[in-house]
This record gives structure tokens, sequence and C-alpha cells, in this order.
């Protein structure tokens, strides 16, 4: 079991290592966007209980918001 754990948890470490180095060539605006999505999704799904719906609908918010906090 634990074989399968730490296996999982380096997976994960790897995807968002992958996933943030793909942020390099990004403006700050699009950084900004980005990261608003992200946490409008965890927030999003955290106030329904993990619905897609509401996972969806905090992304989008979120990236919104993210989007318009420089301009």
């Amino acid at each position: 079991m634990k074989t399968i754990q730490g296996f999982t948890l380096g997976t994960v470490a790897a995807v968002v290592f992958l996933g943030l180095s793909g942020c390099s060539g990004m403006s700050t605006q699009d950084r900004n966007t980005a990261i608003g999505a992200g946490v409008g999704a965890v927030g999003g799904a955290v106030l329904t209980g993990g619905s897609a719906v509401g996972t969806v609908g905090g992304a989008a918010v979120g990236g919104v918001i993210g989007h318009e906090i420089n301009k």
C-alpha cells in the first residue's frame, strides 16, 4: 500500500512541475488568469461538495477575476 502511495505522490509532483514549466512564456495577465481559474476551480469544488458544475463555474469566475486583476 505504501508503495502505491509513494508512486502516486511522485507522479502528482512530476505532473505539477511539468505543468508549471509550461507557464514560463506567459504574460502576467495570462498567469493571473490561469491562477485565478485554478483557485476558483478548487473553491467551487469545495463549496459544492465536488460537483462538476461547481468546479467549472468556480474556474470560470476565478479566471475572469484573475484576468481583470491587472487592468
